[in-house]
């Protein structure tokens, strides 16, 4: 009787131990997918945290390209400075008052009286004072020095306002392959326009025993260092046109490529005329023939052709130069007419209308101008404010063409 109570016990155990192991094995899948999901989603948490760096945005982008182009543009405001002053430091000849160059040492003006002194006696050693302004007094001196020393400080802060913002931008990745070319030529440009300005300068203060002829710098080496200044402003402009103003979506008619090559003329013609301004300038060439629209009661002047040989009256005559410079910029004048009357029987952006409505503006503006600087005699204010027109003629040229371009491929 016990021993058969027993074997019932024992065998209702061994059931219970079965089935218990049973279930057992049949949670252990179950409970080894909790601990999986559990991982995935710690992970899946880690990952969202916020010390896991976020992906970061590709640059160049729309944003960089705003913040360059805008950059660009202000140098070119920089460089406008920059010849508005070197025009009112020519027209009150004050470009030869410093004699020597130094990167840094210059930067700051003389200071005490025995400083002006010296500077002073400095002068007077080199032919300007000897033939031109012998009875010049100190103040008078400090006037014409201030004049080429703010223009010089000028042009170091354009240097500046170059070159660091491209150290910075190229760091930070802000510049594709083609965009890094072209501002590395510019800041290569910066530094040769600074170079030539000195070497410009030091025409002007060699002596020339058989010249009998007022002081001033060479006419070719001014036009180099007023062209290089053109081509800087340009280039600048131009490519920060290009990153601002996204290129309109028009279809490439026959009379839209006919546009464009009119106006691509029309711009080398303006910048041309822009340039003979050096000449004029240089040669003094404005104070020849006071009459407009006849020199002297004459279409063709008897001395047009006075030197020889005949193609040196192109440069050195200032004759020829004034005539020159009249016939470019009525050329100017015609051409913008012409752009702006093909360009009315066409379905133009109304930005782009806008653009070349002003160039015309401009272009009428300008040659008022010069035409009034010439019959009064080249006063100074008059003369640098034609001067600083040529450049809003130029600047409006330049927009037109950056409306016109084709989109990019």
């Amino acid at each position: 009787m016990l021993f058969s109570m027993l074997r019932t016990t024992i065998f209702c155990g061994c059931r219970c131990a079965g089935k218990g192991f049973q279930q057992s094995s049949h949670q252990r899948p179950q409970l080894r997918q909790w601990f999986v999901k559990r991982n995935r989603s710690s992970i899946s948490v880690e990952a969202r945290s916020p010390s896991t760096p976020t992906t970061a945005i590709a640059v160049p982008n729309a944003a960089t390209n705003r913040i360059v182009g805008r950059w660009l543009l202000g140098c070119s405001g920089l460089v406008v400075g920059a010849v508005v002053l070197g025009g009112v430091t020519r027209l009150t000849e004050s470009g030869l008052s410093m004699v020597d160059w130094h990167l840094v040492r210059e930067m700051k003006p003389p200071q005490s009286e025995s400083e002006w002194e010296a500077e002073f006696s400095k002068y007077k050693q080199f032919p300007e004072f000897k033939i031109l302004n012998h009875e010049m007094t100190l103040p008078e001196f400090k006037f014409i020095f201030y004049m080429e020393w703010g223009h010089r400080m000028w042009g170091r802060l354009v240097g500046l306002a170059y070159i660091l913002p491209t150290v910075y931008f190229w760091r930070k990745g802000y510049f594709n392959r083609s965009l890094k070319g072209k501002v590395l030529g510019l800041c290569g440009f910066v530094v040769f326009q600074g170079l030539l300005g000195w070497y410009m300068v030091k025409s002007g203060l060699e002596e020339k025993p058989e010249s009998h002829d007022v002081p001033r710098v060479s006419q070719y080496r001014l036009c180099a260092h007023l062209g290089s200044a053109l081509v800087l402003y340009s280039a600048s402009l131009w490519t920060g046109l290009n990153l601002l103003l996204p290129a309109h979506k028009m279809a490439d008619t026959r009379r839209l490529m006919q546009l464009r090559r009119f106006a691509k003329g029309t711009g080398g013609l303006v910048f041309l005329t822009a340039l003979s301004g050096a000449f004029v300038a240089g040669l003094d060439a404005g104070l020849v023939y006071n009459s407009f629209p006849k020199m002297a009661d004459k279409w063709i002047p008897d001395d047009i052709l006075a030197f020889s040989p005949a193609l040196k009256n192109i440069f050195e005559n200032p004759t020829t130069v004034q005539f020159d410079h009249r016939i470019l910029g009525i050329g100017s004048l015609t051409a913008i007419t012409g752009l702006y009357l093909f360009s009315r029987r066409m379905v133009l952006p109304r930005r782009t209308k806008i653009a070349i409505s002003l160039l015309a503006a401009m272009a009428y503006t300008q040659v008022a101008l010069g035409i009034s600087t010439l019959l009064l005699y080249v006063p100074t204010s008059l003369a640098a404010t034609h001067q600083s027109g040529s450049v809003a003629l130029l600047t409006f040229a330049i927009w037109v063409l950056a409306e016109l371009r084709k989109m990019p491929k």
